[in-house]
């Protein structure tokens, strides 16, 4: 990666040319993600509730353990990674010091949302916001230690203000948090092309747009990513498909393995060992240890 990783992906969104940016659970699918080509990664707070935890995604995950499996998947690979802050952790200077510590592991940039703790997964029932002035104020916060720590770093400001107040709500709230200092703001569970042509045309910067599995979007309409960039979005998160794949992977392999009858799993599930080691990066260690050791 030419560049630090902020910068870099500050300016490939400026583009809006609907930048997919899948979402990982772990530093391993952040590999394989990266391996995939993609040129940015975000982490998934849903993914990683589901892989540290094995619980769903509302609120459980504390803010200790997302910053530090954060700092393991930046260090994992060499394409800017965006983190998910969740609510920020508490108020505006809780939020702040989130924002330096990714800053300081390296994340190019950080999602930051309005819902009450405990917060849950954009596209479930039951959601709550908390009033617009606070969420600023967390905003603003987090942007004074990014022009402090990093100018290029990205903050992503989502509401989750359509759902529980309308559309016309949730773009007030998007012009709010760009007044405030966010760098681009999405509004979760939006419900398909109208709706985000509309906020397009009503918010004067960058829009994020959340497809989820990139399969059925769950609550949004799975929308062709070159539509999207016609439309002129910045960013297309797809944050909850490694974990869902991971998990239909394992189920598929565990579950007929368990069934077989002489209790052979199927190989062509499987990655095999010494490519999975190659992938890993076993060869160039051993070569570096060698070559320290003599």
């Amino acid at each position: 990666m030419a560049g630090r990783a902020s910068t870099v992906l500050r300016r490939a969104l400026q583009k809006r040319r609907a930048l997919v940016v899948p979402g990982c659970h772990d530093a391993l699918s952040a590999k394989v993600i990266a391996t995939a080509g993609f040129e940015a990664i975000q982490v998934s707070g849903f993914g990683l509730a589901g892989s540290l935890l094995g619980l769903p995604d509302i609120g459980l995950l504390s803010m200790t353990e997302n910053l530090e499996a954060t700092r393991r998947i930046v260090a994992a690979v060499d394409v800017p990674v965006m983190a998910d802050a969740d609510t920020g952790g508490g108020g505006p200077l809780n939020a702040a010091e989130s924002t330096r510590r990714l800053i300081e592991m390296g994340a190019a940039g950080m999602n930051i949302e309005d819902q009450t703790f405990p917060k849950r997964c954009g596209h479930l029932a039951g959601k709550a916001v908390i009033a617009a002035e606070e969420m600023a104020a967390k905003v603003r916060a987090c942007a004074q230690a990014r022009d402090h720590h990093d100018p290029e770093f990205v903050i992503n400001a989502r509401t989750d203000a359509a759902a529980t107040h309308g559309m016309d709500e949730a773009i007030r709230r998007c012009r709010v948090y760009l007044e405030a200092g966010a760098d681009m703001v999405f509004i979760d569970a939006i419900p398909g092309r109208a709706e985000i042509a509309q906020a397009v045309d009503a918010i004067d910067g960058l829009l994020s747009v959340n497809l989820m599995d990139a399969v059925t979007g769950v609550a949004t309409e799975p929308i062709p990513i070159p539509e999207l960039r016609e439309l002129g979005v910045a960013r297309v998160s797809i944050p909850v498909a490694s974990i869902l794949a991971t998990h239909r992977a394992l189920t598929d392999f565990f579950t007929k393995l368990r069934a077989a009858p002489d209790g052979r799993g199927d190989a062509a599930a499987v990655t095999a060992f010494g490519e999975y080691l190659e992938f890993v990066g076993l060869p160039g260690l051993l070569a570096a240890d060698a070559a320290l050791s003599s």
